[in-house]
């Protein structure tokens, strides 16, 4: 008779998910155990790590991640970057460990007693299978649900003795059979709905487009292009992108929307219809008092999402497969007239600072430079996010990812699971040297495993973010916005991670170029730059 972790295995092995990101405890090694030679184990030093990473392999490989954590303490260590995980509308299925059935109801040592409350609300579905038996089925399941837009992390609670129990030919059958199943989920918007949509297109006066972030996890970026293209409108990017959905040298792309109610309704002013694809409508933070949108505007959201179309503040929402009903719109306009779109912005150059200190943009600029075209771009760099799309312009799909969650850790653990996920390309991290240092074992992963990953480190010895923040909250005085001492080539270097420090921009570009070109494992590179807080 075969065992539960025998059919553990093969549900795996029948969804193509046989690498496993973990951070091994001892209610974790009865799954573990006698590990196969076709499976991939990737360990992360710290839970969140474990995570990130995960969410950054998934993102960047198109397929679903699977996490193992140590039952309750390592599921508390790792619920930030669950967070964002839900946020960046990652498919992944954490698994933790739980202590043996036969003690939970004593609550034993490393016992969870309620283990799915403690990931919710953060996952889309948390369970702890009642029997041994039904252990791989819920696990085929858990499978299903990530995958199912809007994709998201799932939670399963694993008792440590059930991996060992033997299970009979039909139930080892039934959990096969539950991962051998596909689910189809590209669903056509309503003919009507598309005709009534195009109808209001053509009746406007000065119709605009808003792309977001599932533009390119959908894979909806060339029917956007074509649409944005055959009726020439102009493009605005969502508030806190966190991929790149249209491109960035586009002579029709106006930039990305502020974050803010009185703002963004300022820069959407003189249109009347506002057609979102593939975004929350809008996200915000901080609170700027305005109108949601601009005075005689109305708005229509295309959107996966039937909870995203649900919560939206103004408009109608069409739910449905993004591209194919992008794809249907487009069908039913008539091309613009040929008047050329308005040029792009020109690039903004800053010089060095008098000391000889980069500027961010100076900085990002030689970053850019030094990059290959094909790029994979992780950023973690918040008060820096207008000089990076301004230096990089990324302006092919699935190129760039940062964390819709807002909650700092991901960069870092993100680039090394990217770089696992997409190994034919090459992945550069910019990150800010306050935000590397919550996944900062991340690194030592990257070395263990000789993850190519380019990560350049913008430091500036404090949490600018913040800094800014205080300005536009007059919190002025608050403590704890300064970090000084900080030497993380003297730290990269302990997990055995190639590290330099760049001094100039020529030096940084060299570096950058290098680094990209090679397999041999991780480098990072610090660069000391000046501080420049956002304008309010």
């Amino acid at each position: 008779m075969r065992t539960v972790r025998e059919s553990v295995l093969d549900v795996l092995r029948a969804r193509g998910i046989t690498t496993v990101f973990g951070n091994p405890g001892s209610t974790e090694l009865p799954m573990l155990k006698r590990f196969p030679d076709d499976f991939r184990y990737v360990l992360g030093l710290q839970e969140a790590v474990v995570v990130g990473m995960a969410d950054g392999f998934a993102l960047a490989s198109g397929t679903t991640a699977l996490v193992n954590l140590h039952t309750g303490p390592g599921t508390g260590n790792a619920m930030g970057a669950v967070l964002n995980a839900r946020a960046n509308r990652t498919p992944m299925v954490v698994t933790a460990g739980q202590q043996v059935r036969a003690m939970l109801t004593m609550e034993a040592l490393l016992s969870n007693p309620q283990a799915t409350l403690l990931p919710q609300p953060a996952v889309k579905w948390a369970y702890e299978p009642p029997r041994p038996a039904d252990v791989a089925p819920a696990l085929a399941r858990a499978v299903q649900l990530a995958e199912t837009p809007p994709h998201g992390p799932v939670f399963l609670s694993l008792p440590m003795d059930d991996f060992d129990a033997e299970l009979s030919e039909a139930e080892d059958r039934a959990a096969l059979t539950a991962a051998a199943r596909r689910i189809s989920h590209a669903a056509a918007p309503a003919p009507a709905a598309v005709d009534a949509l195009a109808d209001r297109i053509a009746r406007a006066r000065s119709a605009v487009l808003v792309v977001g972030d599932d533009v390119d996890a959908a894979g909806a970026w060339d029917d956007t292009l074509a649409l944005a293209e055959r009726t020439a409108l102009p493009v605005w990017a969502a508030p806190v992108s966190a991929r790149v959905s249209f491109p960035r040298s586009h002579p029709q792309f106006r930039g990305e929307l502020t974050p803010a109610l009185g703002p963004l309704a300022r820069e959407l002013a003189g249109h009347d219809l506002v057609v979102v694809i593939g975004a929350a409508v809008f996200r915000y933070y901080p609170y700027i008092p305005g109108p949601v949108l601009p005075e005689g505007a109305e708005l229509v959201l295309l959107t996966r999402d039937a909870e995203e179309a649900a919560r939206a503040p103004v408009g109608d929402a069409v739910v449905a497969d993004l591209a194919l009903a992008v794809r249907a719109l487009a069908d039913r306009l008539p091309a613009a007239p040929g008047a050329a779109p308005a040029a792009p912005h020109a690039r903004v150059r800053r010089p060095e600072a008098g000391d000889g200190v980069l500027t961010p943009l100076a900085a990002l600029h030689a970053v850019a430079q030094g990059a290959p075209d094909d790029t994979l771009w992780v950023n973690e760099s918040p008060s820096n996010v207008p000089q990076f799309h301004e230096a990089t312009r990324i302006s092919r799909p699935r190129s760039y990812l940062f964390s819709a969650g807002g909650g700092l850790g991901f960069g870092a653990a993100a680039a090394v699971g990217a770089q696992l996920g997409a190994p034919d390309r090459p992945v550069v991290c910019v990150i800010g040297d306050g935000s590397i240092h919550y996944a900062v074992q991340a690194l030592w992963t990257a070395a263990a495993h000789r993850v190519p990953v380019t990560f350049v480190v913008l430091s500036n010895a404090r949490y600018a973010i913040l800094q800014w923040f205080a300005r536009l909250e007059h919190a002025q005085g608050a403590p704890g916005l300064d970090i000084p001492g900080l030497d993380v080539t003297a730290v990269a270097t302990g997990y055995g991670v190639r590290a330099h420090r760049a001094h100039s921009a020529g030096e940084l570009t060299k570096l950058v170029r290098e680094s990209a070109a090679q397999q041999d494992g991780p480098v990072l590179i610090d660069v000391p730059v000046t501080t420049e807080l956002p304008s309010l």
